[in-house]
């Protein structure tokens, strides 16, 4: 069997890619795997089993707790809740693992299952391929007493929501703020919390309906937040994507707050509280050298990993960093979570508003994104874009022609014949032309 699990769990498209055989069947499997690394003898292992509220979620859910529970796994349903809240409560309720089924921004017909092990913690690739060896091999039934009991935890929702009012520094009282949640994940769970703290919440796309999850709207469609920000006269907005794990944000003007400006304003308020932990932050190379540039000025170091969350976890858990982060959104403050928390990333956010008395769009001039032009470039053989002496030799060259205020970054794409050329410089014509330059001759020197 080839491999199934991508950069965060298996994902498809939901009863043709991602059946509900194969759903059983990842279920029984990781029970063995994960099951086994935590169980002890006096007790059955357990997990947790969270989703978002698409509607093939019901089908994957009820698939998911029978390979479970088949395989002598006891299991706490959650319901709908955030990716974050799945982690958070695979670690408070001292379960095994945890599975969320959520095809996080993804269009509604999509689906997906995430495995947590125990304490809420991302898999990483040994165990992943451990849990596809498995998939093919036969195993011992459980019969009797032996099989799983399967309870409703849905309840534990209200231990996330206590947990993340209570990481906020101070209280948002008095701030008005407009909550995009997507129709998903976080439709009860965000305007929750920030009425806890004591702000007004206007709340919009918190209506799911099993079919409506990120359809014109959430982090990958701003308009409607940017308008209703305006419209309520809010002093900020923020969109999290379908399972909440990622949380965009809209200033009192309706300008848009990217990742990248939104980890710079963290990162500044983590330093000032102390929680930051060697002055640096783990980002990942798609990061804007303005985010770089503006850190450093600010004296805090910038480690940059391959793009993906997975990795900057792996660069925060090995030098004990505290706050990492992607440019599409996903924020992570080990402080308080093992994983992406949209909402804890618009909490802390409308906490260094209200306590630095500042507006969103005066925090954001933190820093200055640089022009930036991306050429994605096909039907190549991109095993040699690392390799090859010409390009490698032009691609250095532009580095020294774009000096210390530009970059070059070539990507081999995960699963097409395609590299993608980014260039950086300090105006967009600069960098259109030596981004189409060497998109040429990477058309050249790498043609199939």
């Amino acid at each position: 069997m080839g491999r199934i699990f991508g950069t965060d769990g298996v994902r498809g498209l939901a009863n043709r890619d991602l059946t509900a055989e194969l759903a059983v069947d990842l279920a029984v499997a990781a029970a063995h795997i994960l099951g086994e690394a935590g169980a002890f003898a006096d007790r059955r292992p357990t997990a947790v089993v969270a989703r978002d509220p698409r509607a093939s979620g019901e089908f994957l859910e009820a698939a998911v707790v029978a390979g479970l529970a088949s395989a002598g796994v006891d299991v706490h349903l959650l319901g709908v809740i955030p990716t974050p809240g799945a982690a958070y409560l695979t670690s408070f309720l001292a379960a095994d693992m945890g599975v969320m089924i959520s095809a996080s921004h993804n269009a509604m017909p999509d689906n997906g299952i995430k495995f947590l092990a125990r304490g809420g913690l991302k898999l990483d690739d040994d165990i992943e391929r451990a849990i596809e060896n498995r998939l093919e091999e036969p195993w011992q039934r459980p019969t009797g007493a032996g099989v799983g009991r399967i309870g409703d935890s849905s309840s534990g929702v209200g231990s996330y929501v206590k947990h993340l009012v209570g990481t906020a520094p101070v209280r948002l009282d008095g701030l008005t703020i407009v909550l995009d949640c997507a129709n998903g994940a976080a439709f009860r769970v965000g305007p929750e919390v920030f009425a806890a703290l004591g702000a007004n919440v206007v709340a919009i796309h918190a209506e799911p309906d099993g079919l409506n999850i990120n359809e014109n709207c959430g982090s990958t469609h701003l308009e409607d937040l940017q308008k209703a920000v305006v419209e309520h006269g809010a002093v900020a907005g923020f969109a999290f994507d379908g399972d909440a794990d990622r949380c965009l944000a809209v200033d009192a003007q309706g300008n848009v707050v990217d990742g990248d400006h939104i980890l710079a304003i963290l990162a500044l308020a983590a330093r000032d509280e102390g929680r930051l932990h060697n002055n640096t932050v783990v980002a990942t190379v798609m990061s804007n050298l303005g985010f770089v540039l503006a850190l450093e000025k600010a004296g805090i170091t910038v480690v940059q990993t391959a793009v993906g969350d997975r990795y900057v976890l792996e660069a925060m858990r090995a030098g004990a960093f505290t706050l990492g982060g992607e440019q599409s959104g996903h924020v992570i403050m080990s402080d308080f979570a093992t994983t992406g928390d949209g909402v804890l990333t618009a909490v802390h956010l409308a906490a260094r508003l209200a306590s630095s008395g500042k507006s969103l769009a005066e925090l954001a001039t933190v820093m200055s994104r640089l022009p930036q032009v991306l050429i994605n470039v096909p039907d190549v053989d991109k095993s040699r874009a690392d390799t090859d002496p010409v390009l490698q030799g032009e691609v250095s060259a532009a580095a020294v022609r774009l000096g210390a205020t530009g970059r070059v970054l070539l990507r081999q794409s995960g699963t097409e014949p395609l590299v993608r050329v980014m260039v950086e410089a300090q105006s967009h014509d600069d960098a259109q032309s030596v981004a189409e330059h060497l998109a040429g001759v990477v058309r050249k020197t790498l043609a199939l």
